[in-house]
């Protein structure tokens, strides 16, 4: 039995509101099925004793200190801007009306 069948490709891809052609659904059924392999060859190992991680390397936090700063000041954050509308930045609407 496969791993994930196209069928259930194609109901994921439904639920992320995503169009995939027939050869998307073929390529993903198939990269898919090799990720579950492979999570499953590791559900196979032997991890009595290992303590849990999150990560395989060392972290350090790479932040630098949050400080206030003075920000640009408005005009020059605008000038290139594609429309300006009462000194902000006028965007296409994304939102339908209800």
């Amino acid at each position: 039995m496969p791993a994930i069948t196209p069928d259930e490709v194609r109901h994921v891809a439904r639920l992320a509101r995503l169009e995939l052609s027939e050869e998307e659904v073929a390529r993903f059924t198939r990269q898919l099925g090799e990720i579950l392999q492979a999570a499953r060859r590791l559900q196979e190992l032997d991890t009595e004793g290992v303590d849990p991680t999150f990560y395989p390397l060392p972290l350090r936090n790479v932040f630098r200190p949050d400080e206030v700063r003075p920000s640009l000041p408005r005009e020059r954050v605008l000038q290139n801007a594609p429309e300006v509308e009462a000194d902000m930045f006028r965007v296409p609407r994304i939102i339908e009306e209800a």
